[in-house]
């Protein structure tokens, strides 16, 4: 099925528009010459909130900035490297669980979410001593399509299938939480992100999937109904994977953006 780790997935952008307030809304007062010879690239939109490092309500702050970013994520916004989310597209997702009740391979292509700017940011937690950030996500509702190819077992039972898929994820908590760890480049405070854990809910879920054993309909359709009835069992067998998968990739994005700007940029006094 369009795997639940994609509802995950679909909230990059709310992830990121904190990431991007929080290590660099300050960026845009502060950029200078020196600045640019450090290999720092382009300045940024001026539509960035500032945040400061010490200002006692910087929680607040930061929530403040994604707020005022949320309206450019339809288009994107080229200068941050985020791409238009609406839809968000989504090249390729692999997931791979080789034990317990549910053992497949599977691959999803060319994925079209739609919702994902519509997050609620719940909550969010900057701990710069301990140099720790937790944020809590809410997705009302994600629609999403891929082509895909299946193969394995899932609750014992047998499946196997390529070819078009569909999914709707309705009332998704998320939390994550990125722990850092501050380096010294070139006389710099830099920030490395060392740990990138994530947690995911899913209130409901349906899916369908096309072309289900070389398209016998028969059993495709008794399949779907079978995932459908069972998505939360097949959820919580794979959800382990999918949380590390997911985890791993926000760990390169997030430092992606920490390596380009030292932190005296990034968040100044």
């Amino acid at each position: 099925m369009t795997s639940p780790g994609t509802a995950l997935a679909a909230g990059a952008p709310a992830l990121v528009l904190v990431l991007v307030a929080l290590g660099s809304a300050a960026v845009r007062a502060d950029l200078s010459a020196k600045d640019f010879g450090a290999g720092l690239g382009r300045p940024l939109p001026s539509f960035l909130k500032i945040c400061k490092r010490h200002d006692p309500n910087l929680n607040e702050c930061i929530k403040e900035a994604v707020e005022q970013l949320r309206p450019h994520l339809t288009e994107g916004i080229l200068e941050l490297g985020i791409p238009s989310c609406e839809p968000l597209l989504i090249p390729e997702v692999v997931v791979n669980q080789g034990s317990g009740a549910v053992t497949v391979t599977s691959v999803y292509r060319n994925l079209r979410v739609y919702g994902p700017s519509q997050f609620v940011l719940k909550n969010i937690k900057v701990d710069l001593e301990k140099n720790r950030v937790r944020v809590r996500l809410f997705l009302p509702k994600l629609s999403m399509d891929s082509d895909y190819f299946l193969q394995g077992r899932i609750l014992m039972l047998p499946i196997q299938g390529h070819g078009h898929s569909s999914g709707n994820y309705t009332n998704i908590e998320a939390t994550a939480t990125m722990t850092g760890q501050r380096v010294i480049r070139g006389g710099r405070e830099y920030m490395d992100v060392k740990e990138f854990l994530v947690d995911f809910q899913i209130g409901h879920a349906s899916v369908h999937l096309g072309n289900l054993f070389d398209g016998d309909q028969e059993l495709g359709e008794i399949m779907n109904k079978f995932l459908n009835e069972n998505w939360r069992s097949v959820a919580r067998e794979v959800q382990p994977i999918l949380e590390d998968t997911i985890a791993e990739l926000f760990k390169t994005f997030a430092n992606k953006i920490y390596h380009m700007y030292p932190l005296d940029v990034l968040l100044p006094e």
